[in-house]
């Protein structure tokens, strides 16, 4: 993002640094956010702004993915929360602090290493309508898609796609509808600290694995699951007794708070697994041990079973994977 300092000062909606304070997940997931402005908090002074030039939209999905358009180019990864720390990569940036957020805004704070002072992204929520994300054809789609730009007078070209892309949703699929995804897990820290660690396999069987350091960069990997497999790892995890489990298992000891708050900082793991007209998202809060070798947070065994499984899947045919600096 190329900054300029603007001319405004203290009329901007500037919001305090608060050193702690909690933010409640719901307050993120399924939120769809358009950047406003950019400043430096210290001189309360705007550095950059939003126009008709430039758009930056987010999207904070529920199986804690993201996705990000930057002025024409869409990406993707993994978001996720601990207490008001918000791990998601923007350019270089890989943690946000949230300073603030309600059902308007949202301000994510941040600071860098190679300036003074601390700095803050301001977002406003949109609708989906306003929003150039297109949803999968197993989703419901937004209602008022033909949003107009009041500023131009017509659809902007990602409304008019996300419009097109509609029209050749399926009206019925043929098999039962499966999707897979793994999402975190273990520690961020050590040596060469992981970034993103996300398996997706879809109703086709189309396996995609994303694992990037700040190191090695990014590896991603790509297979094809028979379905016959995909359907037998499905009837499984019914077995498993996966859609009864409850959504959340986190700490209920006093050991295991403590480890929450020390490096490197647990990342939560996600699971989520549809099947039919059944789905469940299932997040771990501190899942893997760390070099005491410690088990922090009691959940059933058979969520390992499922995991091992997924891993295996993503990992037996390793040759299909290339890396991306």
């Amino acid at each position: 993002m190329a900054w300029t300092r603007g001319p405004l000062h203290a009329q901007i909606d500037s919001t305090s640094y608060t050193a702690f304070h909690q933010v409640d997940e719901r307050q993120i997931v399924e939120t769809k956010w358009r950047y406003t402005y950019a400043m430096h908090v210290e001189s309360n002074t705007i550095i950059h702004q939003a126009d008709e030039n430039y758009d930056y939209f987010l999207y904070f999905k529920y199986d804690y993915t993201y996705q990000q358009f930057l002025n024409g180019d869409m990406s993707r990864g993994t978001w996720s929360l601990n207490e008001n720390e918000l791990f998601y990569k923007f350019k270089h940036i890989n943690k946000f602090v949230i300073s603030n957020v309600s059902a308007q805004k949202l301000v994510l704070e941040f600071t860098q290493p190679n300036s003074k002072g601390t700095y803050q992204y301001h977002f406003v929520a949109i609708d989906g309508a306003d929003a150039p994300f297109i949803k999968p054809a197993n989703e419901l789609p937004d209602v008022n898609v033909n949003a107009i730009n009041p500023k131009k007078g017509k659809k902007r070209w990602w409304a008019l796609n996300k419009q097109k892309k509609k029209k050749n949703i399926p009206v019925e699929e043929k098999e039962t509808y499966i999707s897979i995804e793994l999402i975190g897990g273990g520690y961020y820290g050590g040596i060469d600290p992981v970034i993103r660690d996300y398996i997706h396999i879809n109703s086709k069987g189309r396996l995609i694995k994303e694992f990037k350091s700040i190191e090695n960069g990014l590896m991603v990997t790509k297979k094809d699951i028979p379905r016959e497999e995909l359907e037998l790892f499905a009837e499984y995890v019914v077995k498993q007794s996966f859609f009864d489990l409850e959504r959340v298992y986190d700490c209920e000891t006093a050991v295991c708070l403590r480890r929450k708050l020390k490096k490197p900082t647990p990342v939560p793991l996600r699971l989520a697994i549809a099947y039919g007209n059944r789905k469940k998202v299932i997040t771990i809060s501190i899942w893997g041990k760390d070099k005491a070798n410690a088990r922090y947070v009691d959940y059933p065994p058979q969520l390992d079973n499922i995991i091992d499984a997924i891993q295996r899947m993503a990992h037996r045919l390793d040759d299909n994977a290339y890396g991306l600096k």
